[in-house]
């Protein structure tokens, strides 16, 4: 999996800062078009109703100058009244019909008007609020443009800081390779004392316990002890067991165990007269399974390493 480093953590926020940049000015491109398609479709509405109202007026006038036309003819014709009687009910019915449009010409005006003002103030409104998305834009753009330039002051410092974190990382790789040796160099000197008391106490012997990549080592050592002209023992080579040498074999051979079948139902009574003689046996019979490995070898079995 790739490691993320500071010069991708940079490279993301600048994607990042870009997005952003290119989002907010769409975002304002569009806010404007919108903006620009609701004021021309107000406009509009108000050019409609102007002509409505300007239609209206003029048929108010029309129909003023036919009343008057219509008062001329009904003073102009009092002399003949009874044979214009039925056109001057005509015409009285048609004034009032023209009264009545009036009166609803006149409403639509009162209404009209005042959707001119609910429309006047929703402009206003609006233009109110497009004061305020530019100021907010404004300190976005500014806060945008400082968050860029702090984003600059942190690339010109990145390089230095990654440089030195690798040096320093160069550094701990090199004393941990050197502690690696020291350590090694310790365990080999421990191994080697623990070797030298088996050699120079093998009647007293004290094991500690012991990894098991040293057990080899433990092994090696007490075999320089006993070497092919030691006098034969009877019974099992119990050195089969891993973990099991020269040394311990005699001191289990000394408590009465020669056999891998005494391993396999050792006793706990057993274990705890191995543990007198040698110290630290007890833990290393469990961990290293001295009793599976003696089974094991007992139905011819290879004995588990683990």
């Amino acid at each position: 999996m790739p490691e993320f480093t500071t010069v991708h953590l940079a490279i993301l926020a600048s994607l990042f800062a870009a997005g952003a940049v290119l989002g907010w000015w769409l975002r304002s491109s569009r806010a404007a078009r919108e903006k620009f398609a609701i004021n021309e479709g107000w406009q509009e509405q108000l050019d409609a109703r102007q002509a409505e109202n300007d239609r209206l007026v003029e048929q108010n006038k029309g129909l003023m100058q036919q009343v008057s036309e219509y008062h001329a003819v009904s003073n102009d014709s009092s002399n003949r009244t009874r044979e214009l009687s039925a056109t001057l009910r005509d015409t009285l019915a048609g004034r009032e019909e023209l009264q009545r449009r009036i009166r609803e010409a006149r409403e639509n005006l009162g209404t009209l008007a005042e959707q001119r003002d609910s429309l006047r103030k929703e402009l206003e409104d609006g233009e109110a609020r497009r004061a305020g998305q530019e100021q907010a834009l404004r300190a976005k753009d500014e806060k945008i443009f400082r968050l860029s330039r702090q984003l600059s002051k942190w690339q010109a410092r990145l390089p230095p800081l990654v440089e030195k974190f690798r040096e320093r990382d160069r550094q701990a790789a090199e004393l941990q390779v050197k502690l690696d040796a020291l350590q090694a160099e310790l365990d080999r000197a421990t191994n080697r004392i623990a070797e030298l008391e088996v050699l120079t106490r093998p009647d007293e012997t004290q094991i500690e316990p012991i990894d098991r990549d040293d057990v080899e080592l433990l092994q090696d050592a007490s075999n320089d002890q006993y070497n092919e002209t030691s006098e034969p023992r009877s019974g099992d080579d119990l050195k089969q067991i891993k973990g099991v040498g020269p040394a311990i074999e005699k001191t289990l051979n000394e408590l009465g165990i020669f056999r891998l079948e005494q391993i396999a139902g050792i006793s706990e009574y057993d274990i705890d007269r191995i543990a007198e003689r040698l110290r630290g046996l007890r833990s290393r019979i469990y961990r290293e399974d001295w009793i599976g490995q003696a089974r094991a070898l007992l139905y011819c079995e290879s004995p588990d390493p683990a």
